[in-house]
């Protein structure tokens, strides 16, 4: 949405938005014609507009497929951003460890993995090979699922060895309620102490839609029991979405349940702040 309402829910100093991504400007970063999608264009300029209007002093930019293996928008972003931002990166088996170790300087500090049949399912070998490209450099590993396809995935994590977080709480059908397989499967992988989560998505979960109530079990029950394992994401700009265009302030209103200023404090700032690598704040703020 391009007029996003202010939320209601006050957001802690060194708040973080822990998933989100930027396309363009396509003046400078043209789209390549390889990509799996195309996008609106969504430069960094406007994603500072919006954190600044949400509240957000801090951000993780995920390198999309959109721009495919042309990280230049990302790195240009962290370069913008001056400290602001971390990002995700998506590689291939056979980079170079003078590529990683460049986007390792930049403020790069994880490498994602989409197991979605519409973005192309990756080779497990792949895989493990960049993984393995990457562990030198303490980098985390972001796995996109949906569906049940956290099941099958669960001894691969596991096999991991590397920080791991999950996206969009892994996208289950929500039908299958807060004591599902999916979320009986999440809350294991919560408890290893080496898989985080992100409470983004709410809006492709839902069946209805903001204030996402239909969500909120889920979330309150992978609140209630591993809240120092769980960050914040709105996902914008909300790309390959089939439905209304969420409100990105109801998108942070989805947080009001969570009830408790520790919990809050834990999701959107000090999770974050460790789990990428960001600063801590200064005293006092």
């Amino acid at each position: 949405m391009a007029n996003p309402r202010k939320p209601d829910t006050g957001l802690p100093a060194g708040a973080c938005d822990a998933h989100c991504h930027i396309y363009g400007p396509f003046d400078r970063f043209p789209l390549p014609p390889d990509r799996s999608f195309t996008p609106n264009e969504a430069p960094e300029t406007a994603l500072r507009r919006l954190h600044d209007h949400l509240g957000f002093d801090r951000a993780v930019i995920v390198q999309s497929q959109g721009h495919g293996l042309d990280h230049e928008p990302l790195l240009d972003a962290l370069a913008v951003g001056q400290g602001r931002y971390r990002g995700v990166a998506l590689l291939r088996p056979g980079s170079s460890p003078e590529l990683v170790r460049r986007f390792d300087v930049a403020g790069i500090c994880g490498v994602r993995f989409s197991f979605m049949p519409h973005l192309g399912m990756p080779d497990l070998d792949a895989v493990r090979a960049v993984i393995a490209l990457v562990e030198p450099f303490g980098w985390h590993v972001a796995i996109h699922v949906a569906g049940t396809g956290l099941l099958d995935m669960e001894s691969f994590i596991r096999s991991i060895p590397a920080p791991v977080v999950i996206d969009h709480m892994a996208r289950p059908d929500i039908a299958e309620g807060p004591n599902g397989p999916v979320t009986e499967t999440l809350l294991r992988l919560l408890d290893s102490g080496r898989v985080w989560l992100k409470l983004s998505g709410a809006e492709r979960l839902s069946k209805a839609h903001a204030p996402y109530d239909d969500v909120a079990p889920m979330a309150r029950r992978l609140v209630g029991h591993a809240p120092n394992r769980l960050l914040w994401g709105s996902d914008w700009p909300h790309v390959n979405l089939h439905g209304p265009m969420p409100d990105d302030g109801d998108l942070v209103d989805f947080l009001g349940w969570v009830t408790t200023a520790a919990d809050r404090q834990a999701i959107l700032v000090d999770n974050p702040t460790e789990f990428f690598g960001f600063p801590a704040l200064p005293a006092g703020r």
